[in-house]
């Protein structure tokens, strides 16, 4: 179990680092530039490290360790939760940013920067990931390394399967964070925490759920197995479309291409009662009556 606190010190090690890093960036940089840059960055770094360690223990742990997926699937759990709650708004995630954009919530300059800064967070937890391992603290590292070179692919299904299954999971994700974006803090963070380990759990063993197409990009594309069209397809594909399909199956309609309601058709919010509205009508036809009557008898006259 030494090789596993080890681990977990590197856990509190990052989000330790990543914090401050938040606060230094929100005290030296304006609001804009933290948000769309800052925020994502740091959120990126954190996530790509914590991910990696977790997937490396997953692979390693039960037969190297001594410890079942129940222990990593806790940890994913806590880290992502941790995640959320101290991101500060930052996604870390393309598919989110990219929504948020389809829903009129931020400009293509500020998607396209918080893009940027994701891949760089991304790229560079990958960096900070692997020099860490290679002072090979624990034996887990140590096998690590040695196979590191012959990671193979995480897709373990035939090629449409897994865009499938990648494309349901994000589809999942999406539908969770879309309801529970009003909701407060302490009930949207368990939430979204308990979806992620949920679906790593069910999807894990055939593509090893990511739903996030920088985090893939860093974690699995560089191994052997599958083709770099394959991975595009399953890892950034995938969870595209299961994005678009709940901006579709939620609200009927993707704002920033076409305001018409596709699938709900769109209710007054104000409810006029029957009774008003036969009074009305009724008070109309007597109206013109008396005015027939009267344009009669002037004509008579």
């Amino acid at each position: 179990m030494a090789g596993l606190n080890v681990s977990i010190a590197f856990f509190f090690l990052v989000g330790g680092v990543c914090q401050a890093l938040r606060r230094l960036c929100k005290w030296l940089l304006s609001p804009g530039a933290y948000g769309c840059l800052a925020s994502e960055f740091a959120g990126s770094l954190q996530l790509c490290t914590s991910c990696l360690e977790l997937r490396m223990l997953m692979e390693i742990g039960p037969w190297g360790g001594g410890f079942g997926p129940d222990v990593v699937l806790t940890l994913l759990f806590l880290l992502f939760a941790v995640h959320s709650a101290s991101s500060d708004g930052a996604s870390a995630n393309p598919t989110v940013s990219l929504q948020e954009f389809l829903l009129l919530e931020s400009s293509f300059a500020t998607t396209a920067a918080k893009l940027l800064a994701q891949g760089a967070g991304v790229g560079t937890g990958w960096a900070v990931t692997k020099l860490y391992w290679s002072w090979e603290l624990t034996h887990l590292h140590f096998i690590q390394n040695l196979i590191a070179s012959e990671c193979s692919s995480s897709i373990h299904t035939s090629l449409y399967q897994a865009a499938l299954v990648e494309g349901t999971c994000s589809l999942l994700f999406h539908l969770v964070l879309l309801k529970s974006r009003q909701s407060r803090s302490m009930y949207r963070v368990p939430a979204l925490a308990a979806t992620v380990t949920f679906l790593t759990f069910a999807a894990g063993p055939f593509t090893g759920a990511f739903f996030n197409p920088a985090l893939a990009t860093a974690t699995t594309f560089h191994c052997s197995g599958s083709s770099f069209w394959d991975y595009v397809q399953v890892y950034w594909l995938g969870p595209l479309v299961g994005m678009l399909s709940v901006l579709l199956l939620y609200q009927g309609n993707i704002p920033r291409l076409f305001q018409k309601n596709l699938l709900y058709r769109q209710k007054s919010k104000y409810k006029i009662p029957k009774t008003r509205v036969v009074a009305h009508v009724e008070s109309h036809k007597l109206w013109w009556k008396r005015k027939g009557e009267k344009s009669r008898t002037e004509a008579r006259a």
